[in-house]
């Protein structure tokens, strides 16, 4: 029985894979639904989905929470040593790119952000909330967590602007170093609405601390990807 099911799991992958050629659709293009599809391969919803994760796994669809499937774009390449900011590596691959800025606030840092950052508990940061696009899609949550006290006046800035370019130009600070925790996480309630997930959905989590060119450590960031989006691709070279 199980041959059978992974006989008939494949078969009805195929089969999507050939609906999506010969339908010709473009990225970010809707499927029929999933009732529709059931009754197209005359399968059950259960066996369907089955087959649509598999392909979600292998990032030739992606879902939205209570909007359905859709064809997924060319994913964005992404080398975390790079020192190039967001706007620029978006449209170094020829695509479009915008900031939304969701939240601006000025708190005590908490134990995990006191760690990371090498300061005594309660110390003031500034947390900045983020949704990036490409193509008009929402693929990035971020959070930057700035000490404040190297960063007088910060908050008078246009915060959706690059805060590479923001750090350099206004308080002459060059990202010298980086630390990068990189893991899959799922999606807390923030996250999963702005990305347009459900809450628990799997994200690419990559965390890292910044250094300036003297050494101080001057911030950490928390970046939550649609894992369909994005493709990590190291090159040390990179700059």
């Amino acid at each position: 029985m199980e041959k059978n099911k992974t006989t008939q799991l494949s078969s009805i992958k195929e089969s999507l894979i050939e609906l999506l050629n010969n339908r010709d659709l473009q990225p970010s293009q809707k499927l029929p639904s999933e009732r529709a599809l059931s009754l197209l391969f005359s399968t059950t919803r259960i066996t369907l989905k089955e087959a649509l994760l598999a392909l979600e796994i292998e990032g030739i669809i992606y879902r939205e929470d209570r909007r359905g499937w859709f064809v997924c774009p060319v994913r964005l390449i992404y080398n975390p040593l790079s020192r190039c900011h967001f706007n620029q590596l978006v449209s170094d691959q020829q695509r479009s790119g915008k900031t939304q800025l969701l939240a601006v606030r000025t708190q005590p840092a908490d134990a995990q952000q006191s760690k990371l950052l090498e300061l005594d508990k309660n110390t003031q940061l500034h947390c900045i909330e983020r949704l990036r696009y490409v193509d008009n899609r929402p693929v990035l949550y971020v959070q930057n967590c700035l000490i404040s006290a190297l960063f007088p006046a910060i908050l008078a800035q246009d915060l959706s602007q690059s805060l590479t370019l923001l750090y350099q130009q206004e308080y002459g600070y060059q990202t010298s170093r980086s630390r990068f925790d990189v893991t899959l996480c799922g999606a807390s309630k923030e996250v999963a609405s702005a990305l347009h997930l459900a809450p628990g959905q799997q994200v690419l989590k990559i965390g890292r601390v910044n250094y300036q060119q003297q050494g101080i450590i001057i911030d950490c960031e928390f970046e939550y990807w649609r894992p369909d989006a994005v493709l990590i691709a190291i090159d040390s070279h990179a700059g």
